[in-house]
């Protein structure tokens, strides 16, 4: 069993780093592999709907890590996204790094777990928060959830150490992840995955 982790940051050891380490740490004791992947210091550019990965199987841009990491995700079992907060939403290279990385590859990510998790010096975290659930939702992936909303607080690596109630949430988000894809992985084997339908897609516009 895997999980990545994605470093929206532009700090590779940064606030948001210290957060992911604590759920990796927390998922290793857990018996479960983790991988932290770096992507908001990356020049990636945004989804510019060409259609191309339809007809291709991946990103027509095969710019920094998302055909890569792509790949990863197939095979894992989970993936935490980090992000600090920017104006109160996710860093932009994380946003487009995510849009390519959930419309270009068009395999089944149904009961992967997903979880999020975001820094701020003060405000923005729920907003930020919701807003990277969403890539989870609309792809039938199960949300692992905390004691709290997964948020640290902080200014620098040092003030966010000093927030134990935020590391906290971050150790209870990684071991209710790992009960999840433990779980999911014992009902897979007894009952498959849930039965899909067609695809249907609903247009006003006559």
């Amino acid at each position: 069993m895997k999980v990545l982790l994605i470093n929206g940051s532009p700090h590779v050891r940064g606030c948001t780093y210290i957060a992911l380490k604590e759920v990796a740490d927390t998922l290793n004791d857990e018996g479960i592999e983790t991988e932290i992947i770096q992507v908001g210091n990356k020049g990636i550019r945004g989804c510019i709907a060409c259609g191309r990965c339809k007809t291709i199987g991946q990103c027509v841009f095969n710019d920094d890590l998302v055909n890569e990491v792509a790949n990863k995700f197939e095979q894992c079992d989970g993936i935490v996204i980090g992000s600090p907060v920017y104006y109160a939403s996710a860093n932009g290279n994380l946003i487009s790094f995510l849009d390519r990385l959930f419309y270009s590859h068009g395999f089944d990510k149904t009961m992967k777990v997903g979880a999020s998790v975001v820094s701020a010096r003060r405000g923005g975290t729920t907003a930020t928060f919701d807003e990277l659930n969403k890539y989870f939702t609309i792809s039938s992936m199960p949300i692992a959830s905390s004691q709290y909303w997964n948020n640290v607080h902080g200014n620098n690596i040092e003030e966010v150490k000093q927030d134990k109630e935020g590391l906290q949430i971050m150790r209870t988000l990684g071991r209710n992840m790992a009960f999840l894809i433990k779980s999911i992985n014992l009902g897979k084997k007894e009952y498959g995955l849930p039965k899909k339908e067609e695809r249907v897609s609903t247009n006003f516009i006559k």
